[in-house]
């Protein structure tokens, strides 16, 4: 297998840095479209061998360093007995039934998903979920407005979101995954003392439950960076807002680092793409604990020849080269 994802991870990658990108399965991607003509999104998280012929898409197109499953963070819902919408073009849904009664089996087509995955994959492959304020933030339509009007409800649901990612995560363990990301992505709502009460215990909950390396990502991550390494998690993944070179200067070994550049710049001509992705490979040269990627999620409408140039450049990265 290669390594350099997992070696980066315990900061002892003495190679050229791994790279991946978030959301690297999706519509930027030709393959995936011509999926998408005929397959609903619900469809395609819920039938694991189309789920594992995404996820491998941009293993065949990119040559990325790891493979992330495709699914998405809100299927968590569907084991508290809520059912996710994902409607065209809009932003996905939760219907709650009137008891969150937790049945992990509903979410039996993930792990099955991952054991059709491992055989084929010559990479490490990511498992992941939402950070139990992200995914409740798709549940209560105004998630603010809870906090100051009934804060012990938002609790309560929050401890549930949480119970029941960590057996989800413990599913995608047992089945086979090399490491997981949460995904906190709207942890940027928050004011730092909200961020204190309504999302970091609850992180703290699901990365003491976990035995294999975790990568914690927040929009807000840069300003959040001392916070979340008092988790102690695996890596953290940064945001765009500030070099990541300043960033590691903060969050020292034996945390790694990913990101950061910023998802825009793939919109770039070529040349720019090339000239920023070796700016960020130099300011990070020689790091063991730096794994490449965009600051957030990949754009739908991104060229595809532009992100192969971007991941091409980590590559064919050499010191000698880019000195």
């Amino acid at each position: 297998m290669n390594s350099l994802l997992l070696s980066a991870l315990k900061c002892k990658n003495h190679g050229r840095p791994p790279v991946w990108i978030m959301r690297q399965a999706g519509r930027y991607m030709p393959e995936y479209r011509k999926l998408r003509e005929k397959q609903s999104l619900w469809h395609l998280f819920h039938t694991p061998e189309l789920a594992a012929q995404v996820t491998l898409l941009p293993i065949d197109i990119l040559n990325v360093d790891a493979a992330i499953l495709f699914s998405d963070i809100l299927v968590v819902a569907e084991a508290l007995g809520g059912t996710v919408h994902f409607p065209e073009g809009k932003s996905p849904h939760i219907e709650m039934g009137p008891q969150f009664l937790f049945q992990p089996e509903v979410l039996h087509y993930v792990p099955e998903t991952i054991r059709l995955l491992k055989p084929q994959l010559k990479v490490p492959l990511i498992g992941f979920c939402g950070g139990p304020f992200t995914v409740a933030s798709y549940i209560l339509e105004e998630i603010k407005k809870s906090i100051y009007k009934d804060a012990q409800s938002l609790h309560e649901l929050l401890e549930k979101i949480t119970t029941a990612t960590i057996a989800y995560l413990h599913m995608q363990i047992e089945a086979g995954v090399d490491a997981i990301q949460i995904f906190d992505s709207w942890a940027n709502l928050l004011t730092h003392e909200e961020f204190h009460q309504f999302s970091y215990p609850y992180l703290k909950k699901i990365l003491a439950s976990l035995n294999i390396p975790t990568i914690l990502f927040c929009r807000g991550s840069c300003i959040l960076a001392e916070d979340l390494a008092t988790l102690n998690p695996t890596c953290i993944s940064f945001d765009s807002h500030k070099p990541l070179a300043h960033m590691r200067k903060t969050i020292q070994p034996p945390i790694a680092v990913q990101g950061n550049l910023d998802p825009y710049l793939l919109y770039a001509p070529k040349q720019v793409i090339i000239q920023k992705t070796q700016e960020l490979l130099r300011s990070m040269q020689s790091d063991p604990g730096f794994i490449v990627n965009l600051g957030h999620g990949i754009f739908p409408d991104i060229p595809v020849d532009h992100v192969k140039c971007f991941v091409d450049q980590v590559l064919e990265f050499s010191p000698s080269v880019c000195l």
